[in-house]
């Protein structure tokens, strides 16, 4: 028996050929792709405006592998936690992130991680698989509905923060924001959107000559490169140096500004030494500084600094005249902050 191909893996062209081979109209392919995106429909039986036989005949060709909520929790916050079974029976994490004026996606681009970041716990899961373009749509598609529900309005902003690397998965998280943007799809602006990535420069270069109109976040944590490459392996790789160049080449090409992500830890970079190296880091391009608040790790040996430590910094970063402002994490009382994707399911 043959194994039914996922009919999302198809263009609208595509879909219009499969039926003009099969006798019908081509703009029956029209109505399936509206169905499968912007409807965002899990079955065949769904596509009301189609014929029974219609629907038969798709039914034997093709399956939708959308995903399914396997559990859900919910923080005191209203933050709600996702652990998202995938067609094979993988699991995956994605975070709806509510404050007084929006709600934000936190979506997963990779079945675990392959870069070993010490402080976060998706590092720690072997990295299985890329996510499909549809899969990682669908994890939108989910919380959407979830704020409209709990929170009663719909999805104002999206995160590529979750498991995984964005930038391994470039391909497929491209096309999946091309369907989110698209007035075919979610229709959401892409200034809404934020792309969170570890630093791959030759990666970065690649987003700002395919014109994306994204914004981008980099998880940066130290700017000395002894101390991010203790932290971050991929520093070893591709240093402070080839990430600022790759910065230089995203701002002359987007003209928008990149935002860097900053957790600071207890006797790791709470010096003198490291404030001064982030602030001349951030004015060699036009940037902005999130300072995040930690989320502890079972037995990671890593630890928040103290808050006078993080207002130095903020004082010292305004003095300077670069924006700063300081995150407070949610979702902690079910493992739904920043670092702790790890699919405990509870």
């Amino acid at each position: 028996m043959l194994t039914k191909q996922d009919i999302r893996a198809l263009t609208k062209e595509q879909l219009r050929l499969f039926f003009t081979e099969n006798g019908d109209k081509a703009f029956r392919g029209n109505q399936v792709y509206e169905w499968l995106w912007h409807k965002a429909v899990h079955s065949f039986d769904a596509m009301t405006n189609l014929s029974k036989e219609t629907r038969a005949m798709l039914d034997e060709n093709f399956v939708i592998n959308h995903i399914k909520v396997h559990h859900m929790q919910r923080s005191n916050d209203g933050t709600i936690k996702n652990a998202i079974k995938l067609y094979d029976n993988l699991l995956v994490e994605s975070v709806l992130i509510p404050t007084d004026t929006r709600t934000t996606a936190c979506v997963s681009s990779q079945v675990g991680c392959s870069l070993d970041c010490t402080f976060c716990a998706t590092a720690r899961l072997k990295r299985m698989r890329n996510l499909n373009p549809d899969e990682i749509y669908d994890q939108v598609v989910e919380i959407d509905k979830q704020s409209r529900l709990y929170h009663n309005h719909k999805l104002s902003n999206i995160v590529f923060m979750g498991m995984g690397e964005p930038l391994l998965n470039y391909k497929n998280v491209l096309a999946a924001i091309d369907k989110i943007t698209s007035d075919e799809g979610l229709e959401m602006s892409p200034r809404r959107i934020t792309l969170s990535t570890v630093g791959i420069p030759k990666m970065i270069k690649k987003l700002a000559d395919d014109g994306v109109k994204f914004k981008l976040a980099v998880s940066l944590h130290s700017a000395i490169d002894e101390v991010r490459s203790k932290m971050m392996p991929i520093n070893k790789k591709s240093n402070l140096a080839a990430l600022l160049e790759s910065l230089h080449y995203w701002y002359a090409g987007t003209q928008r500004i990149i935002t860097f992500e900053y957790v600071v830890w207890k006797g790791i970079n709470d010096t003198q030494q490291d404030i001064d190296a982030l602030v001349n880091y951030c004015k060699q391009v036009p940037s902005k500084v999130n300072l995040i608040e930690y989320n502890a790790i079972d037995a990671d040996g890593f630890q928040q600094a103290s808050p006078e430590t993080i207002q130095h910094y903020v004082k010292t970063l305004e003095a300077n005249r670069i924006v700063v402002n300081v995150r407070r994490s949610r979702g902690k009382d079910i493992d739904a902050a920043c670092g702790q994707l790890a699919n405990k399911i509870g």
